[in-house]
């Protein structure tokens, strides 16, 4: 049988000039897109002023534009959107850097207009932004000092006064590229507009009510310029300057860390009170834990302690906030900071503390991450008046990860979500719970012969016929159960891992 051909440039190559031009003209044709990419590139054989003309014609007209678009419109306007942002990060600015950041810049400045015409719930418009954003750096970086020096001025005409948060992020992919004397006149120029600022809305700020100041996207700037200058003691005084809530006591005592400064990195990492009581949100597929705050805070403390030579206290430090949090990178780092062959009987002794854990979805969670399967499946047992159907959500995945190892823990979590669908009637659910009851069947004679079995658990087969006899005119569910009626289960949260929060 003849091998599916691969799609690559070297593939299109050996199809030759005109079986190429014939495919991208018939695509034109239809693709209102990519026509607009094709019209860039054929301009570009005429300079980068003709592609930047084309361009300015297509900016103009989305800098105009004030009409809602409409649901069944919105793909096609992202396409739309998107292949504007190709033309000047792939057409344009390779042949001329300096028109190619002017117009990237007009581009990004448009967003504010855009989001305002179209319902961007998924984000999709954002994602063509951010590209934006991110191909700002490699252009800077090509510029010359002379078309560098006008930079922040565009920047500023263009976001300057734009509350959507995109003006740092710009400012952040070009100041790695200014010369030092552009960033100290910007630096003078954000001082300047942000002491102006700052006496215009006093008498806001004199109510005491809360109200959005562009100064605080400024300092984001000037505290970025502040990093690239290795200018630290004015860095922190920015960053005091924020109110306490406001202010990134994690990142800044990272910056003082790296930078040897460790006694007021500790100030830093402190300020604010511990992070450890932590509540469980939500969870989220594969998230790290140490970019949670309470997990974050308590690395970054005990590795300034260590350095500091205060490695008692970090010990201890880390093993509190374990006990708190059960936070798998933090008892982590707990267990590489003892002395060597101490740390099997702390690992013990960190097993015991999870599972007189107050929280029974917390120990359960770091069981199942620490890949202790069988305290997972204590914790379920012991505490199998917790669970609930109603955190469909994150059960399902738990139960499947336990089916094999630990059966009858399995089947308490199995029998919580089936009897909440059918004690609920939730008939959109059914498909589920009928998948739950097939399960269950398989796990039936295990879970029986299980040992650890509570003395009040039903067997199997009694459990069954209790359900036959409560439920058994939910025709809709048993016809799923018994083959009569098929029906696939209907698209479900899947269950994630915990993301903290500080309390």
């Amino acid at each position: 049988m003849a091998r599916k051909p691969t799609l690559s440039p070297d593939a299109l190559e050996a199809l030759g000039a005109a079986k190429l031009a014939a495919l991208v003209f018939e695509e034109a044709s239809t693709n209102a897109a990519f026509k607009r990419r094709v019209a860039a590139a054929l301009a570009g054989q005429s300079g980068p002023e003709a592609i930047a003309k084309l361009i300015d014609r297509r900016l103009a007209g989305l800098e105009r534009a004030r009409a809602f678009v409409d649901w069944e419109k919105a793909r096609a306007f992202r396409d739309d959107l998107a292949a504007l942002l190709a033309s000047i990060r792939d057409e344009l600015a390779p042949a001329d850097p300096d028109l190619g950041a002017d117009r990237l810049l007009r581009f990004l400045a448009t967003h504010k207009s855009v989001f305002e015409r179209i319902d961007d719930s998924s984000g999709k418009l954002q994602d063509v932004y951010e590209d934006g954003i991110a191909a700002l750096g490699p252009i800077a970086a090509r510029l010359s000092p002379e078309a560098a020096h006008p930079l922040p001025d565009r920047i500023m005409d263009r976001l300057g006064e734009l509350e959507h948060g995109y003006l740092p992020r710009v400012a952040d992919q070009v100041i790695p590229h200014l010369p030092p004397d552009v960033l100290s006149a910007w630096e003078e120029d954000l001082a300047r507009r942000s002491a102006d600022r700052h006496a215009e809305e006093a008498p806001q700020r004199a109510t005491g009510r809360w109200f959005y100041s562009m100064t605080d996207q400024w300092r984001q700037i000037r505290q970025s310029i502040a990093r690239a200058r290795g200018d630290l003691d004015h860095l922190v005084a920015l960053e005091g300057e924020k109110s306490e809530r406001g202010q990134d006591t994690l990142g800044l005592a990272e910056t003082l860390r790296d930078a040897g400064r460790l006694s007021e990195a500790l100030d830093w990492v402190r300020k604010g009170g511990p992070r450890a009581h932590s509540t469980l949100l939500d969870f989220l597929d594969d998230e790290d834990d140490s970019d949670s705050p309470a997990v974050r805070q308590a690395l970054l403390e005990a590795d300034i302690l260590k350095r500091l030579d205060r490695r008692e206290e970090a010990r201890g430090l880390l093993w509190d906030r374990f006990r708190d949090t059960l936070a798998p990178p933090i008892l982590r780092a707990y267990l590489r900071a003892l002395p060597d062959f101490e740390d099997g009987a702390a690992e013990e002794k960190a097993m015991v503390v999870a599972l007189d854990h107050p929280v029974p979805l917390v120990a359960l969670r770091f069981f199942l991450d620490w890949k202790r399967p069988d305290l997972a499946a204590q914790v379920v047992i012991a505490h199998r008046g917790a669970w609930s159907g109603s955190d469909w959500h994150i059960l399902p995945a738990i139960a499947e990860t336990l089916e094999a190892e630990q059966p009858l823990a399995a089947t308490l979590l199995y029998r919580v979500l089936l009897d909440d669908i059918l004690a609920r009637a939730r008939s959109k659910a059914y498909p589920h719970g009928a998948k739950y009851l097939h399960i269950l069947d398989r796990l039936g004679t295990a879970s029986d012969a299980d040992p650890a079995r509570p003395q009040d658990m039903e067997m199997h087969a009694t459990y069954r016929a209790g359900l036959k006899a409560n439920h058994g005119r939910k025709s809709g569910f048993w016809g799923l159960v018994e083959g009569r009626v098929t029906r696939e289960p209907e698209a479900t949260f899947i269950g994630r891992r915990p993301l903290w929060r500080e309390s």
